[in-house]
């Protein structure tokens, strides 16, 4: 994203970036995906997670594409400037746009690349330089579309934020309600609660869900405030309590089967869930956005497409068996949004530690993101209204920036707990957006640039392996129906309310 907060970091080899991808994309989505699955049917739930993974697979390769497009551009455009440095005693009036692209576009008709070529070769399209994708928007867009991929990301963020503000204090109410309240070591069981039920004392289960919100917005809101540096360690902690609870619900899910203990009944199709369900699946496939910190590093990208391919097959059916593991242990109705909810109940794993590990598990993983993506969303909002050679009062860029980032996804998780709506509408639009469009658009755009300064005779090495337009036509239309499904589905069931 624009005004990213890493550096490119040391190269890494491929099974490690592999490794990082899975990290990246198997996260908060994966946890609301059983109660998606039980909503909308076992089959209609698996056809549908495999062709958005497909689709995702698909635009993944656009956006590699595009950094690899982006790279040769960036270097050609040094080179560019090099020679014109070494024109410039020449008294010729060239100036430091010169460099621009658009005035290389009226050079290559005249001047030969085959002085580039010679000098980068194969190379001329290496990913060595990380291009976010707001650069990259930035290079192949024209303003308008700067602009609206901008308001895609600064939504999509938003809703990750809110997500995230919510997901935590949900966590701690549903775990410390059961522990100090009158319902103790009961979340997970049938009984459903409502928000204004007692959790200690007085205290409704709302009220405790908005004290831990704030605690929640006043401990890590401030770091909006700052930059913020995601480190190694933290990444690998995080990432290692990930797999642990994702493989310790699995397992405990199967033994209840293995056990006859199981209670699920799955239906095998529910349109009514489809919605929901999209846009769980979209979220939880998302890794677009990341693609250049991610790929940039990797030391040999010769295979990255196969590489990435074998990272979403995992990916598929690692989701495949959580899901389906939770629907036939579990009974649709006392699914919860948050899936490690279900394993804080004494009936379901006896073991203290545990209960607490899971349930309290989004609270430690969702706590060390949310700085991280709450100073990515400040930093877009800097991109989107800087002008060239222009700064920011100290007023506007430490505290309107900051608060604007802040406060709208805090009032989100104020009004709205629930989770799985909030990860479907995210993911149904503004994912829709980053996921689908965004990455076609670059995808042809970048075609023609690279066509239009190199020649229609240079070949891309890492173009991608759908790169007949006919499957940009493809995702673009599929996206924009996608768009007008998801709002006529919202639309028809509100009016049924």
């Amino acid at each position: 994203m624009a005004g990213g907060i890493t550096d490119t970091g040391e190269l890494y080899s491929p099974y490690v970036g592999l490794v990082y991808m899975f990290n990246l994309i198997v996260g908060t989505g994966a946890l609301t995906m059983p109660k998606a699955f039980a909503t909308a049917g076992w089959l209609v739930s698996l056809v549908l997670l495999m062709f958005l993974g497909f689709m995702s697979y698909m635009t993944t390769t656009f956006v590699v594409e595009a950094m690899a497009a982006a790279n040769a551009q960036l270097r050609w455009k040094r080179m560019e400037k090099r020679k014109d440095d070494e024109d410039e005693d020449s008294s010729s009036g060239v100036s430091d746009s010169d460099v621009l692209l658009q005035d290389g576009y009226e050079r290559a008709e005249t001047r030969p690349i085959l002085s580039v070529q010679r000098r980068g070769s194969a190379n001329i399209f290496e990913i060595t330089e990380r291009v976010e994708m707001g650069q990259m928007a930035s290079m192949f867009f024209n303003k308008v579309g700067v602009n609206l991929f901008y308001f895609c990301i600064i939504i999509y963020l938003y809703g990750d934020l809110a997500i995230y503000a919510a997901a935590v204090p949900v966590s701690l109410m549903q775990v410390t309600c059961s522990v100090t309240g009158n319902h103790s070591c009961s979340v997970g069981d049938s009984t459903k609660y409502n928000d204004t039920d007692k959790c200690w004392g007085p205290i409704r289960r709302i009220d405790a869900y908005r004290l831990y919100l704030a605690a929640f917005t006043l401990l890590l809101g401030p770091f909006t405030f700052f930059n913020v540096q995601k480190t190694k360690y933290l990444q690998i902690m995080t990432s290692l309590m990930r797999w642990i609870a994702f493989i310790l619900m699995i397992i405990l899910a199967l033994i209840r089967i293995s056990r006859g203990q199981a209670e699920g009944h799955p239906s095998m199709a529910e349109l009514s869930g489809i919605r929901n369900l999209f846009g769980v699946c979209v979220y939880s496939f998302m890794c677009q956005h990341s693609l250049p910190s991610l790929i940039t590093p990797i030391s040999k990208k010769k295979h990255v497409n196969k590489l990435v391919l074998l990272d979403y097959i995992l990916i598929l059916a690692f989701y495949s068996l959580l899901s389906f593991t939770a629907i036939y242990c579990f009974r649709n109705d006392t699914l919860m949004d948050m899936y490690t909810l279900n394993f804080t109940n004494c009936e379901i794993v006896s073991v203290a530690f545990i209960r607490y590990f899971l349930g309290l598990f989004p609270v430690f993983t969702i706590s060390t993101n949310f700085p991280i993506i709450a100073v990515t969303l400040r930093n877009n909002w800097k991109t989107l209204f800087h002008r060239e050679g222009g700064t920011y009062p100290w007023l506007v860029d430490r505290i309107v920036f900051p608060a604007i980032t802040l406060i709208p996804p805090v009032l989100v998780a104020f009004c709205t707990h629930d989770l799985e709506s909030l990860v479907g509408i995210t993911g149904a639009y503004a994912g829709n957006g980053i996921q689908y469009l965004i990455p076609a658009f670059l995808a042809y755009c970048s075609r023609k640039d690279t066509q239009l300064v190199f020649g229609s005779g240079t070949v891309n090495k890492h173009l991608s392996p759908f790169r007949h337009s006919f499957w940009i036509v493809f995702v673009l239309i599929w996206g924009f129906s996608c768009f007008i499904f998801v709002t006529a589905n919202i639309v028809l069931s509100e009016s049924k309310l």
